[in-house]
């Protein structure tokens, strides 16, 4: 049952994404032009997802249990260090670069765009070079 849950929020979630038309690089990359054509309809839907996810978070920290009855995980972390900022600005240079972010990339991927065959096998890369780099970091730690 949690699958099917997963898979509807997904598809709800790509839906989304296509209707917004956050899909579409160029719609994101017109966000990102401050001085040119600047397009401010990804603030809106920034906007609605924020608020979608405050009051998400405020009322999943109440619970123990979520309404399928798994454990609730919360994010732990509350510092910012290193590794947040430098994966924001290395995310935030991706993104102005192709016009993508990883869900935008799938849902593009799925509508057969092919500049996002090209984003997502770099994503997949480069998700693999960062699990590469911690196993060795967990490798040398352990033997230390």
């Amino acid at each position: 049952m949690p699958t099917f849950f997963a898979l509807l929020a997904g598809a709800v979630f790509g839906i989304g994404l296509i209707v917004s038309g956050m899909a579409d690089p160029a719609k994101v990359l017109g966000f990102l032009d401050l001085f040119g054509r600047w397009d401010p309809s990804l603030a809106f839907v920034m906007g609605g997802a924020i608020l979608v996810g405050v009051v998400a978070f405020t009322l999943a920290r109440r619970r123990a249990l979520s309404l399928l009855g798994l454990q609730m995980r919360m994010p732990a972390a509350t510092q910012v260090d290193k590794r947040l900022v430098g994966g924001g600005l290395l995310f935030g240079i991706g993104w102005g670069i192709a016009g993508f972010c990883p869900g935008p990339a799938l849902v593009a991927l799925g509508m057969g765009e092919q500049k996002a065959l090209v984003f997502v096998a770099a994503m997949l890369v480069g998700m693999g070079v960062f699990e590469l780099v911690e196993r060795r970091k967990t490798l040398r730690a352990a033997h230390a």
